[in-house]
């Protein structure tokens, strides 16, 4: 086996600091806190382990953020972003203001809850000063405004009467609720297996005021 010569580890070491002196470094420690909230929750979320994780000192966190929380609220905002994405992936495959769309968006939120369940509970409420940051409620309420922007085009297209937000908060509450039941097992305590998607299919034309025979 070969060992590095010191001439070696410098070089290395230098490169190292240009990578993230380029700006590398924030999204080094993003990614790996990322992960980390991933794998272990928020709550157990180390700025230590992510700066193992990353390759740097304990201090560079500070050189980009304030505290773990405004990592973690940039965290949350990508969560957002990511459903943003997933919900004009949606509105290009069915339309814009159709049934399909809008029970499309209900599946992929309650999907992303079973799939990214750490970064659903950071999102919503496991830590309540993000709430507090401009960045994340912004983004929650672009995320929330797609499903009213479809709710309300669907009305229109269909002459359904009553208000867009009111039908949104709604639904929202309904799937959520749903969301949140299911990671945490709820269901399972009280009627053993159950079919969330069908749920969804059965009330999303309900709250829209069309019955299960709604139109797309």
């Amino acid at each position: 086996m070969v060992m590095p010569s010191s001439g070696d580890v410098a070089r290395a070491n230098v490169q190292a600091k240009a990578k993230y002196h380029h700006g590398d470094l924030r999204e080094a420690l993003i990614t790996a806190v990322q992960r980390l909230v991933i794998e272990e929750g928020a709550d157990n979320v180390s700025l230590a382990v992510a700066c193992r994780r990353a390759g740097v000192s304990t201090a560079a966190p500070y050189r980009h953020f304030r505290d773990r929380d405004e990592i973690l609220a940039e965290v949350t905002v990508r969560g957002f972003e990511t459903l943003n994405v997933m919900a004009a992936e949606v509105i290009e495959r069915h339309g814009m203001g159709t049934l399909k769309t809008i029970t499309a968006m209900a599946k992929i939120y309650v999907n992303f809850a079973v799939e990214q369940q750490g970064l659903f509970r950071l999102m919503f409420g496991q830590h309540p000063t993000l709430s507090e940051s401009s960045l994340v409620r912004e983004s929650a309420n672009t995320c929330f405004g797609y499903v009213v922007n479809q709710i309300s085009r669907y009305c229109e297209s269909h002459g359904v009467e009553g208000d867009a937000d009111d039908i949104a908060l709604k639904l929202w509450t309904f799937v959520h609720g749903a969301a949140s039941l299911l990671i945490d097992k709820n269901f399972d305590t009280v009627t053993g297996t159950i079919d969330v998607d069908r749920m969804i299919d059965t009330v999303t034309p309900s709250l829209l005021g069309q019955g299960e025979s709604a139109r797309p």
